[in-house]
C-alpha cells in the first residue's frame, strides 16, 4: 500500500504522507469521490516536507531530469532526508510504499534509493487530488506565485525542447512526404465521388475521359449536356488536348442515356469539383516543394534513388541522421518489419526488401537478381546518406556516380560486364570537384598522407633472393622508411655523416665483413 506521495511543483518537490491505511482496490471509489472535497481530501493526505527550487535555472534542470526519469542530487537528498531508509530485514510490519506518477522515475528511485515505487489508479488519483488542492496544502506558496511560476516554466521547458530540434531540417521532408501520401488518398477518394456523381446525368463521359484531373475540369466546364454545342469546343480541346475525344464528347452529349439534373444539384456537384481541382493543384505544389527540399537535404540519396522514395526512407527512420547510422542490412528491409517479424515467427523466408521495392532498379531487374540488386542498392543507399549527413555544401556528384554503379551491376547480372571499384569511383568525383570551383569536399591530410604511402610501396624494388637472412629484410624496411624522409632533412644528415673510404652499408653504418678486415689488416703491421 502507498504510504508517501512525491509531487512535482514548478517550485519545489513535496512529499505526501497518506494518513489512511486501507487496501487501495477496496477505497479506490471512496477516494474518488473524497478528491473534490477538501476536508474529506484533508483526512487521507498530509504535507511532510517540501523542498523548494534555488531559482528558474534549477527548477528547468530538475524538470528535464524528471522528463528523462533521472535522479538529480537535489530530490536524492529530499527523499533521503525525509523518508525512513529502508533496512535489510523486515523487522518493521509496515514497508516504505512511495506513489510516483512517472514510471521511468519511479524506477530509478527504486534502483538507486532502494525504495519501493508504485504507480497505479490509487497513486493518480491522490495525485489528482493534491493538484487540486495545491494551494491550500502548499502554504509555503501563494496561488499566484504558483500560476506563474508554473507558466514561466512551461514557456522555458518547452523553448528548450524547440531548440534541441532547431537544425533538423528533414522534418519538414517527414511532414510533406506523410501530406503528399494523404493527399493522394483523399484526391483519389474525392475523384470517384464525382465521377459516381455527375455520371447520373452524363455517364458517357467516364469511358471517353479516364484522368481524375480532367474528369473533375470537365464536370465544372460542362455542367448540363443539353447546353453543349459546337461552340465549346475550344474549350473541350484546351481540357483535353486531344480534337477526337473532344469530339466523341460532344457525339456523345448529344445522344446520353443521362438523367436530366436541377440547377441546385449541379451547383453542389460544381462546389465539389472546384474542391477536387484546387486539391490537385495543391497536391502538384507540394510535390515540387518535396523535390526542391530533397535537393538541398539530400540531393545524393534523391539523385541514386528519385526523391520520393528517398523521403520515405527519412521519414521511415525518423530523421536523416538516423537513416544514415543503419547499417545497410537495416535499410534494405525498412518498411517491411511486419512481414520480417511474421517470417521470424512462422521460420519462413524473411523479406529481400521494403521500401526500396518502389525503386525502378528493382522492377528492372530479374525475379533471380532481384534479392541481390536490393542488397547492392541498400548498401549504396547507407553511403549516401552519410554523405548527405555529414557533408558541408550539398553535391549530388557522388549519389549520381553511385547510380552509375547499380547500374553497372544491373548490367552485370544480366550480361556479364565489368563493375568499377568503390574507391575509384569515389576518389574519380573528389578529383571532379576538387578541379571544379567551390568545393563542397576536400581529401582530409590523412587521405593525402595513405596515397604518399601508397606510392612509395608502389616503386619498383629489386627482388629477394632465396639465401637471403631476416636481416636484409630489416634493412629493406628501413631503407623504405628512409625512402619517406623529407629532402630537405637529407641534407642535414648527408652534412652530419662524415666521408670515409670505408665501405658503408645503406644507412651510413660499416658493414660487418669491412670491420673484419680492417682488424686483420692492424694485426699485420704491428708485426
Amino acid at each position: 500500500m502507498v504510504n508517501y506521495v512525491l509531487f512535482e511543483t514548478a517550485f519545489g518537490y513535496a512529499l505526501f504522507e497518506r494518513l489512511q491505511s486501507e487496501e487501495i482496490g477496496a477505497k479506490l471509489e471512496q477516494i474518488q469521490e473524497s478528491v473534490e472535497d477538501l476536508v474529506k481530501f484533508g483526512k487521507i493526505v498530509k504535507l511532510k516536507a517540501f523542498a523548494p527550487f534555488k531559482n528558474a535555472v534549477h527548477a528547468l534542470e530538475n524538470a528535464n531530469d524528471i522528463s528523462e526519469g533521472v535522479v538529480n542530487d537535489h530530490l536524492k537528498a529530499f527523499l533521503e532526508m525525509n523518508l525512513p531508509k529502508p533496512g535489510k530485514k523486515k523487522k518493521r510490519s509496515v514497508s516504505i510504499v512511495l506513489g510516483v506518477v512517472d514510471k521511468s522515475l519511479a524506477g530509478s528511485i527504486k534502483s538507486e534509493l532502494g525504495y519501493e515505487c508504485e504507480t497505479s489508479e490509487l497513486v493518480l488519483e491522490l495525485v489528482r487530488g493534491i493538484r487540486l488542492h495545491s494551494d491550500k496544502l502548499l502554504s509555503q506558496v501563494k496561488d499566484s506565485e504558483l500560476e506563474k511560476g508554473q507558466l514561466g516554466l512551461g514557456h522555458s521547458y518547452s523553448r528548450a525542447k524547440v531548440k534541441f530540434n532547431v537544425n533538423r531540417a528533414d522534418n519538414m521532408i517527414i511532414q510533406a512526404i506523410s501530406l503528399l501520401d494523404q493527399l493522394d488518398k483523399d484526391v483519389n477518394t474525392f475523384s470517384m465521388r464525382v465521377r459516381e456523381w455527375y455520371s447520373w446525368h452524363f455517364p458517357e463521359l467516364i469511358k471517353i475521359v479516364s484522368d481524375n484531373y480532367q474528369y473533375a475540369k470537365l464536370a465544372k466546364f460542362i455542367k448540363n449536356k443539353s447546353e453543349l454545342t459546337e461552340e465549346s469546343m475550344d474549350g473541350l480541346m484546351e481540357i483535353i488536348g486531344d480534337e477526337s475525344k473532344a469530339k466523341q464528347i460532344l457525339d456523345a452529349a448529344k445522344a446520353s442515356m443521362g438523367t436530366d439534373i436541377s440547377v441546385l444539384d449541379m451547383i453542389n456537384i460544381n462546389c465539389f469539383a472546384d474542391r477536387v481541382i484546387d486539391l490537385a493543384n495543391y497536391r502538384k505544389q507540394m510535390y515540387e516543394y518535396l523535390l526542391s527540399k530533397m535537393q538541398k537535404i539530400a540531393p545524393n540519396l534523391s539523385a541514386l534513388i528519385g526523391e520520393v522514395v528517398a523521403a520515405r526512407l527519412i521519414a521511415h527512420a525518423g530523421s536523416l541522421t538516423n537513416l544514415s547510422k543503419y547499417p545497410a542490412s537495416t535499410v534494405q528491409i525498412l518498411g517491411a518489419e511486419k512481414a520480417l517479424f511474421r517470417a521470424l515467427k512462422t521460420k519462413g523466408n524473411t523479406p529481400k526488401y521494403g521500401l526500396l521495392y518502389h525503386s525502378s532498379f528493382i522492377g528492372r531487374a530479374g525475379a533471380k537478381n532481384k534479392g541481390r540488386i536490393s542488397r547492392f542498392l541498400a548498401n549504396k543507399c547507407t553511403i549516401a546518406s552519410r554523405i548527405d549527413c555529414f557533408i558541408d555544401k550539398p553535391t549530388s556528384k557522388y549519389g549520381e556516380a553511385l547510380k552509375n554503379q547499380v547500374e553497372e551491376r544491373l548490367g552485370f547480372y544480366e550480361h556479364g560486364t565489368a563493375v568499377s571499384k568503390n574507391m575509384e569511383v569515389i576518389n574519380k568525383v573528389i578529383k571532379e570537384l576538387k578541379a571544379s570551383p567551390g568545393l563542397p569536399i576536400t581529401p582530409s591530410k590523412k587521405h593525402k598522407s595513405l596515397k604518399s604511402n601508397e606510392k612509395a610501396s608502389k616503386s619498383p624494388t629489386k627482388k629477394k633472393k632465396k639465401n637471403d637472412s631476416p636481416k636484409s629484410d630489416k634493412k629493406d624496411k628501413k631503407v623504405t622508411f628512409v625512402l619517406q624522409v623529407p629532402s630537405e632533412l637529407e641534407k642535414v644528415v648527408d652534412q652530419e655523416i662524415p666521408k670515409s673510404g670505408k665501405k658503408k652499408d645503406v644507412k651510413g653504418e660499416e658493414s660487418p665483413k669491412s670491420k673484419k678486415k680492417d682488424k686483420k689488416s692492424k694485426a699485420s703491421k704491428k708485426k
